[in-house]
């Protein structure tokens, strides 16, 4: 098992656990393209990571399938292969179904969680049908798999990840092309600032500090990096991880 020399592409990879992933895989001898949003944050990055060398970056919306696309072929362009593509950029508005207030809010989850996956699988699988091999990765969440209330639209995004990417598999397994998600429990990173809803958003930040504590972007990393550094007859499809002090 190993990622040294692989080629990954990380969306959302300027921040919380793509970050922490990009530099656990860039530690590990992989060659990791970041997609972002942040150009300042991608500028940060470039001085900061261990082997610059191995080390690139490309201004993305995942909303925009022209955006992903460039981002993809800037990694085959520079490194030769797509080894791995990881959909990771994800946003977490909160609030009741039935509030008019939110409809923008609830198609910005639908053009980022579910849209910005499907651009980066668009973008990825003719070049890796072409090697026959690849593995494609999407962050999911614990709200994949339960629904609560407040959380709705959020959990059906992330129902919807479990979905697509089953059905990639089912598709593309035969052209050797793998699938995983990452489905994380609470972890301390930027995404609750997404929930631009106070009462909930102090609930949830609230809720996470009673549990002592939720995962760090550093445990995530260590799976995903686990997930892309099996050899190639094996296919993780799915990691589902909480903190040990989280009941739902």
């Amino acid at each position: 098992m190993t990622i040294k020399n692989k080629v990954v592409v990380i969306t959302g990879g300027s921040s919380g656990m793509g970050e922490a992933t990009t530099k656990l895989a860039l530690e590990r001898g992989a060659k990791v393209v970041v997609g972002s949003r942040n150009q300042a944050k991608l500028e940060k990055m470039a001085t900061e990571v261990s082997h610059p060398e191995n080390f690139a970056y490309k201004l993305t919306d995942v909303t925009k399938s022209e955006d992903v696309q460039d981002l993809v072929d800037s990694a085959i362009e520079k490194f030769g292969k797509l080894d791995v593509l990881y959909n990771n950029a994800g946003i977490m508005p909160q609030g009741m179904v039935d509030d008019p207030k939110k409809l923008a809010e609830w198609q910005a989850i639908l053009n980022t969680n579910i849209m910005g996956v499907l651009n980066g699988i668009v973008a990825a699988v003719p070049q890796m049908k072409k090697q026959g091999n690849g593995l494609i990765m999407a962050t999911d969440s614990v709200a994949g798999h339960v629904v609560y209330p407040g959380s709705a639209v959020y959990n059906g995004s992330k129902f919807a990840v479990r979905a697509i990417m089953e059905g990639l598999r089912q598709e593309q397994h035969q052209n050797g092309i793998k699938t995983g998600i990452v489905s994380p429990g609470a972890v301390a990173t930027n995404l609750f600032s997404t929930v631009n809803d106070n009462e909930i958003r102090d609930k949830y930040l609230a809720a996470n500090k009673e549990k002592n504590g939720s995962l760090t972007p550093e445990n995530i990393a260590e799976l995903a990096v686990f997930m892309m550094s099996q050899p190639e007859n094996v296919d993780i499809n799915e990691i589902l991880v909480r903190p040990t002090g989280q009941g739902i």
